[in-house]
């Protein structure tokens, strides 16, 4: 009976001690994020589409969270973006370009965070407009003619300019090809 007394006691003591545990690590706080969606300007001539943008911010500063997709036949290395911050009274406040390296297999989608490492002050009420301006291929760069200008009348509403991208051979990147010398 003394034995069977000791055994509930110590269980008692124990789920008192587990629930301590538990309440202590539910009633910590994680480290505050807020989640901003960010609208996409898609460049339908470019090999990179980008998806479920949004701008999440941390105690460190900014991230851009979103999903890439390669519809080529090169693996990707890098890009460039814009990402335009345009506030309620449709006034654009601020512009941040970025250059990114990463690696992407061709046809292959990769979740990627990069770092903003740009002081930005945003309310919520705030309208967030990303841009592919530059892909860089192994093979290749494309390259939006007049990025500032597409960006700019896309933002202010006028969706009938496309941009226009060129694609110029990678000099730098390129793998080496053997020669064969006759």
């Amino acid at each position: 009976m003394i034995f069977m007394s000791n055994l509930i006691l110590r269980l008692a003591v124990l789920s008192f001690i587990l629930g301590l545990n538990f309440a202590n690590a539910s009633s910590q706080q994680t480290p505050a994020t807020r989640e901003f969606a960010v609208e996409v300007f898609q460049v339908l001539e470019m090999p990179l589409t980008v998806t479920n943008a949004a701008l999440v911010k941390t105690k460190g500063g900014y991230l851009l969270k979103c999903s890439l997709s390669n519809s080529s036949e090169f693996r990707q290395l890098g890009s460039r973006y814009s990402l335009a911050i345009v506030n309620s009274m449709n006034v654009t406040t601020a512009i941040v370009t970025r250059n990114e390296g990463f690696k992407l297999p061709p046809y292959q989608t990769k979740i990627v965070t990069f770092r903003i490492p740009a002081k930005l002050n945003l309310k919520g009420d705030e309208r967030l407009v990303l841009m592919l301006e530059q892909a860089v291929s192994t093979d290749y760069i494309w390259e939006v003619v007049k990025s500032k200008e597409s960006l700019g009348a896309y933002m202010a509403g006028d969706y009938s300019i496309t941009p226009r991208v060129l694609r110029v051979s990678n000099q730098v990147d390129a793998p080496i090809r053997p020669r064969v010398i006759y």
